[in-house]
């Protein structure tokens, strides 16, 4: 099986799971992208699978049902018109033409009740997780965010973390307001700006990766305490409050 990541809008990614005959997307905002790539290299779509119900990730899905009846996974809690499958953590969801199956992950926070999907080596994990980055709290809290990223960041550190937006290089230059003595984040933003000037991709990141260098998941490190008290004008550690404070650091930057 094959990721390929289909562009749609200003900086979505629709992730395209595929093989020689069959495909399955993630997250399509919008179908013209998925039909045109699907036409061009001659793949039957046999599934969609749907993160959360902001309209950037599911906006396409009934125009592809349009064009092929398919199973439509996504979180049971949320407003999906198109839903056929709805799933939560506990869940598996099995693409037997691709020969690949993934555990349903509960993650909310950007929304009440987003997923991610885990197979395979990959998470597919919405607007949750960015690479060097996290969603904004638009239904969730501050707790529930940061549990969901302590769950995902307990996976495997060669995971490979397949986010909807290419924010990559606006991340790590808020990443490095917060954490500048950190090595590994020049050599990152050396990295993913040599890709993003050969009209390439950042992601997929790894969680490997992620955890050396995105600030939202080193809530507990004492550079990320240090910088969450300085722009709080206040004295704390609680890891919870310290990831508060720099989403709304970085909400307001």
């Amino acid at each position: 099986m094959e990721v390929v990541p289909v562009r749609a809008f200003k900086d979505n990614y629709v992730w395209t799971l595929r093989n020689e005959t069959h495909a399955a997307v993630v997250d399509p905002g919008e179908a013209g992208p998925v039909l045109d790539y699907l036409g061009r290299e001659h793949l039957k779509l046999v599934a969609v699978l749907a993160t959360h119900h902001h309209r950037d990730h599911v906006g396409g899905i009934a125009d592809l049902l349009e064009k092929f009846r398919v199973p439509v996974f996504g979180p049971k809690n949320e407003p999906i018109p198109t839903l056929t499958q709805p799933v939560s953590e506990g869940d598996r969801v099995s693409i037997p033409e691709l020969g690949v199956s993934f555990s349903v992950l509960d993650i909310p926070g950007h929304t009440r009740a987003h997923v991610a999907y885990y197979g395979a080596g990959a998470l597919f994990c919405g607007d949750t997780l960015f690479a060097c980055g996290c969603g904004r709290l638009f239904e969730g809290t501050a707790d529930q965010m940061f549990k969901s990223l302590s769950k995902i960041a307990a996976l495997p550190d060669n995971t490979k973390v397949y986010c909807g937006h290419e924010y990559t290089l606006a991340n790590i230059g808020f990443a490095k307001t917060v954490e500048p003595q950190n090595n590994a984040l020049n050599a990152r933003e050396a990295r993913d700006r040599k890709l993003r000037d050969a009209g390439k991709p950042t992601v997929p990141s790894t969680l490997g990766d992620e955890k050396a260098t995105n600030p939202f998941l080193r809530c507990r490190e004492p550079a990320v305490i240090e910088s969450a008290n300085k722009y709080l004008g206040t004295r704390l550690a609680d890891p919870v409050r310290v990831f508060a404070a720099i989403r709304d650091w970085k909400n307001n930057s």
